[in-house]
């Protein structure tokens, strides 16, 4: 379940909005005048948000070019050869 908090707590309670985001390992949603305004997340979080981002557009590519007719490696050829190195 999402953690939402009024924005005015980012100036009254940052060190509990800072601590909740790096023990719940998970963004809180910040709003003004009831209306969703931000999103407040620690590095950690957002690096491994990047990164899920960046895999899953590495694997939309692949699913293009496969689409397109590029012909495809086996897995696990691949995975044996890099077990034998």
């Amino acid at each position: 379940m999402p953690i939402i908090r009024p924005i005015s707590d980012l100036r009254n309670n940052f060190t509990s909005i800072s601590e909740a985001v790096h023990s719940d390992e998970q963004p809180i949603f910040l709003t003004k005048n009831g209306n969703g305004d931000m999103v407040v997340m620690s590095i950690e979080y957002y690096e491994k948000q990047l990164a899920r981002i960046e895999l899953y557009q590495k694997l939309n590519e692949a699913r293009e070019e496969i689409q397109n007719g590029a012909i495809g490696k086996d897995a696990r050829n691949v995975l044996k050869g890099l077990m034998s190195t």
